[in-house]
């Protein structure tokens, strides 16, 4: 480890590799300023760079950086950003707490989650192709903030960090992607803005100044939620009512029976995306912005999904489900299985995949159709082409990625010519 001095503090910056072995104290609970996560690969310097310039130190953030980084070279990234931010950048060792006004780099040769308040390291799996470390941590961010959680997706090519963008707003998160006209390679974020998964496309300087600005707003505060949202419908007087009326009447959509606190925390994330704090001011704008009213109903209707999610449930298919639907059945006889809320696709493309299979170690065929719908139009188009970033592979067994997938303009697609007993799912 080198120490030196800079002209805010002295800035220790980690060059040797992480010692994952040794004693960590236990990790706390989530810190009460903004735990930002930033994805970069390819032209990443420059933009987390830009980003970093423009951070306030004002104690309301904190930035982690996952860098696709070779694993056998020792990495000087985090001595490079420091030069450039206004925050002390340290590369990270395991069980590194987060502290405000710090940022922090992922090593070579790792892969990272947060744990509490602690970043932690394990050693990278060299066999997984193509390593997706950008979407681990954020994953990970997801699940330990949830709605306070933040996701970057700066320059780089390829798709690591769109399932993890994914997962974020699924949360009730926000999301950024580099505006693909300022990122030296556009890969990536493109990738995270046709999944539909990014709130804001912006260059990193004015990604650094929405930062600043909703690391102060009430929603990403520990009790924010509080603070926003009354506690039961009850106590909402009549402006959720409107809320869903209005959702009712441009969509069909009726909101009535939905968890409120499910709908209440939709409502909270995009009044802080439009910079708003008071339910009065956002139903009126509501009522004023159809564009609001839209973006409010996709945020609603989130897709939240990935080939095989649960994989416990497609072990039971296998034994047990799949083995009593074709029990006795002729070859000629109709076989129909049906996904509603099939989102982007994934889940019915995982069944109609686990059910060929199946039926091919079986030795049988008989007639197979798999229907899946979904009320979100903009989720059916998604789904219908069958075409997916290179993400797929950390789900999809590279057998099944061989047997049923095809690459078409550097994209994945389901299905293969070739296959499958088991047709495409009609999309409706």
């Amino acid at each position: 480890m080198t120490t030196r001095r800079t002209n805010r503090k002295d800035v220790k910056v980690t060059t040797s590799a992480p010692d994952t072995q040794a004693e960590q104290p236990g990790a706390a609970g989530p810190p009460p300023f903004s735990i930002i996560g930033v994805g970069a690969s390819a032209g990443g310097l420059e933009a987390v760079s830009q980003l970093l310039e423009h951070l306030p130190c004002d104690g309301s953030l904190a930035l982690v950086v996952v860098q696709h980084l070779a694993p056998a070279h020792e990495s000087i990234l985090a001595e490079l950003l420091d030069h450039k931010s206004p925050l002390p950048v340290s590369e990270v060792t395991d069980g590194t707490p987060v502290e405000a006004d710090h940022a922090y780099v992922i090593p070579p040769g790792f892969d990272m989650r947060l744990e509490g308040n602690l970043l932690r390291l394990t050693p990278r799996d060299q066999t997984q192709r193509p390593p997706m470390p950008i979407d681990g941590f954020f994953r990970s961010l997801a699940e330990v903030l949830g709605r306070r959680a933040i996701g970057v997706v700066l320059s780089g090519a390829a798709s690591d960090g769109t399932l993890g963008l994914s997962a974020i707003k699924a949360e009730g998160g926000i999301t950024f992607a580099q505006d693909p006209a300022s990122a030296a390679y556009d890969g990536m974020p493109r990738a995270a803005i046709a999944a539909n998964v990014v709130d804001y496309v912006l260059a990193p300087p004015a990604i650094a100044a929405e930062l600043a600005r909703i690391a102060h707003h009430p929603y990403v505060a520990p009790d924010g939620l509080a603070l926003a949202l009354p506690a039961k419908l009850g106590e909402a007087s009549e402006l959720y009512p409107v809320i869903f009326d209005l959702l009712r009447r441009a969509f069909g959509l009726d909101l009535t029976h939905y968890k409120f606190n499910t709908i209440g925390r939709r409502i909270a994330r995009r009044m802080a995306l439009r910079h708003i704090e008071a339910l009065e001011e956002y139903v009126a704008l509501l009522r004023d912005d159809p564009a609001e009213l839209e973006a409010l109903y996709q945020d609603v209707l989130i897709m939240v999904t990935e080939f095989f999610r649960e994989p416990e449930t497609f072990t039971t298919l296998r034994e047990v489900v799949f083995p009593a639907l074709t029990d006795g059945r002729s070859p000629g006889q109709e076989l129909r299985l049906w996904v509603p809320g099939c989102a982007s696709g994934e889940e019915a493309y995982s069944l109609a995949m686990a059910l060929d299979d199946f039926l091919t170690a079986a030795s049988l065929r008989p007639q197979v159709k798999v229907f899946a719908t979904d009320v979100n139009q903009r989720a059916i188009d998604r789904a219908r082409p069958g075409i997916y970033g290179e993400s797929v592979a950390s789900s999809v067994s590279s057998d099944y990625l061989v047997r049923y997938f095809a690459k078409v303009d550097g994209a994945t697609r389901f299905p293969r010519q070739s296959a499958s007993s088991a047709s495409s799912p009609p999309m409706t």
